[in-house]
């Protein structure tokens, strides 16, 4: 087992990225789960655990909540950590509009809601590439954008990659970070890099899941 020093603990912490809480950075890489949770019994959404099937998160969609484009991360206690909407245009606006933006929001004691990223759904042929991009609050770059995703999510070959190309998380159904996980589109893991905040993560794929018609969406 590789020996982890002071000094590469200190280097993790300089480059976390606490978009909604730094307890949700690790100091190393980590593997989670994802489990979909069946509509007929469960409502939809899905469950994220970890090696020990432990739960980590877990995403209500419209099943459980009954409203469309609305979504809840929660934690293994089951309290809210993030609640993301898809924003509200006219429908001619809605028509004439290059992109459908998702927003996520946190919440303090008193209720009042935080905006920590958007991410931008392509609804347009003129978009270039058709590339679904993320930003932050605060902002992590200098471009009008901090993170985008690469590849196509119901193949479950998809990553969240920054500025500079690096993939801070992906996601994946084959067995080589899971050994012995019997993987499918209902059951896949995703990788989460050192610093990266995972619960944002998964926030990011709770819109995928719903964008894509998934376990989230009636």
């Amino acid at each position: 087992m590789k020996q982890v020093l002071p000094g590469d603990i200190m280097a993790a912490k300089a480059n976390m990225i606490p978009i909604i809480s730094k307890m949700y950075c690790s100091s190393s890489k980590v593997v989670l789960v994802v489990r979909k949770r069946p509509h007929v019994i469960s409502g939809g959404g899905f469950v994220v655990t970890d090696y020990s099937q432990k739960v980590v998160f877990r995403v209500d969609g419209c099943g459980i909540l009954g409203r469309k484009e609305e979504l809840v991360l929660r934690d293994s206690g089951g309290d809210a950590l993030l609640l993301i909407r898809r924003k509200k245009q006219a429908a001619m606006v809605e028509v004439l509009s290059l992109y459908k933006n998702w927003k996520g929001y946190t919440s303090d004691y008193e209720g009042s809601q935080k905006l920590v990223f958007s991410l931008k759904e392509p609804n347009s042929f003129l978009v270039k590439n058709n590339v679904m991009r993320i930003s932050t609050e605060p902002r992590v770059s200098k471009k009008d954008w901090d993170f985008e995703i690469k590849g196509y999510f119901p193949d479950r070959d998809c990553s969240i990659v920054d500025t500079k190309g690096n993939i801070v998380a992906q996601m994946a159904g084959g067995k080589k970070e899971v050994p012995g996980l019997m993987t499918s589109n209902d059951l896949y893991h995703v990788v989460v890099q050192p610093g990266i905040d995972q619960a944002f993560v998964f926030g990011v794929i709770a819109i995928l899941d719903y964008i894509y018609g998934e376990s989230t969406r009636c």
